[in-house]
């Protein structure tokens, strides 16, 4: 009896830990059933190695159900079949072919370019200016994809226009939530992408298996990302120099923002065989957010003897020498990475580079090792 009892209240327990989860951004994935529809029959789901933000089952009839942060669901129904009639109100029927696509989630068009899907979107939220994809810049110089507002402020009217068959957010949708709503309201489906929140960065790129779902172009989505595996694989193999490195920006009002130690850039830091200076920040914290704003003070304290420092330039834009960056701050000047020449600074198309992850660890790997002159999406700073 007391057995069965402690089952109970372990169970009731349960139910309240999942009632009491946070905002979409820090839901996890947890156990969902297959049983969707009398009319669908489940088969399998999609093989992930390493994404946790995302999974697929697959029914009888090429049907498939998206789950993404073990909260948002999607049917992609085949072209020429029907939406099974009891389908669960959250379920959101994704009709094939999708096309018209407002791709707002700008790490996610080098998904679509690895997919040779460029041809299904026809709007995004950045300028032609704002891409540092050279296929993504050229579609919208010659009018095959148009900017159409970003994440904030869309323009509908353009938008159903052309009946745009599906939306690609990020999660900053979150902080204007009556966008998405006015965006559902239309008839378009919203899907937030949460790549970026998975902490390993081959889960991150693995991320191009949903899209190639989406767009009907499975085989190539396995092709993309098996190379990126292999090159991960190449990188991975290399020695650990034992070198510490911090990666930073410094923010509008003088704050040194940073990545914490479960995000994706530090542990590409560890597999190109360095060491992330802030070993263990942001661990006791549960929130979503993958980065930490610090006074200088602090983070002077805690990084001032990293062997190298490299600065985020997607932000503020890329710096010209050392000088610049301690323009941002003079505490820059007494840090041991500064004193001894071993300050790089980011390329600006680093993050919109989603399918090049292993380049980007081989970088970091040729920064450690002093192979800079052979640097993609580094540069060192003099």
């Amino acid at each position: 009896m007391i057995k069965k009892w402690t089952a109970i209240i372990l169970s009731i327990w349960a139910i309240f830990a999942l009632a009491s989860c946070g905002s979409p951004q820090e839901t996890k994935m947890v156990e969902k059933s297959t049983e969707i529809s009398t009319e669908l029959t489940y088969t399998h789901s999609m093989e992930l190695t390493f994404a946790e933000k995302f999974s697929v089952d697959y029914y009888e009839g090429d049907y498939a159900l998206i789950t993404i942060a073990g909260e948002s669901r999607f049917l992609v129904v085949p072209e020429d079949r029907n939406v099974p009639a009891d389908l669960a109100e959250d379920i959101i029927p994704l009709l094939q072919p999708i096309q018209n696509i407002y791709l707002v989630a700008s790490a996610t068009m080098d998904m679509f370019v690895s997919l040779d899907a460029l041809d299904t979107i026809r709007f995004t939220g950045l300028k032609s200016d704002s891409w540092y994809i050279d296929q993504a810049k050229e579609a919208m110089e010659q009018g095959d994809i148009l900017y159409a507002g970003n994440y904030s402020a869309p323009d509908y009217e353009q938008i159903l226009s052309e009946t745009c068959g599906l939306a690609v957010e990020n999660t900053m949708v979150y902080h204007t939530p009556e966008v998405k709503e006015q965006l559902e309201k239309f008839g378009i489906p919203v899907l937030i992408d949460y790549s970026s929140y998975e902490a390993n960065p081959l889960g991150r790129t693995e991320w191009v298996k949903l899209y190639g779902l989406l767009v009907g172009k499975e085989e190539e989505a396995e092709t993309a990302f098996a190379s990126e595996v292999a090159a991960f694989q190449t990188v991975e193999k290399g020695e650990k120099t034992g070198k510490t490195v911090a990666f930073f920006y410094i923010t509008t009002n003088g704050e040194a923002n940073v990545r914490k130690s479960s995000d994706y850039l530090p542990k590409m830091i560890e597999l190109a065989g360095g060491s992330y200076i802030f070993r263990d920040l942001g661990d006791e914290e549960d929130t979503a957010s993958s980065t930490v704003s610090m006074q200088m003070e602090e983070f002077y304290a805690a990084a001032k003897e990293a062997d190298y420092i490299i600065y985020n330039s997607t932000i503020d834009g890329e710096l010209g020498s050392v000088d610049e960056l301690i323009a941002k701050s003079s505490l820059l000047e007494n840090f041991k990475a500064v004193q001894e020449g071993n300050v790089f600074c980011t390329t600006k198309n680093i993050y919109q580079s989603s399918m090049e992850l292993g380049t980007i660890i081989s970088d970091i790997h040729k920064m450690l090792t002093g192979d800079e002159d052979s640097l993609t999406y580094l540069y060192q700073l003099e």
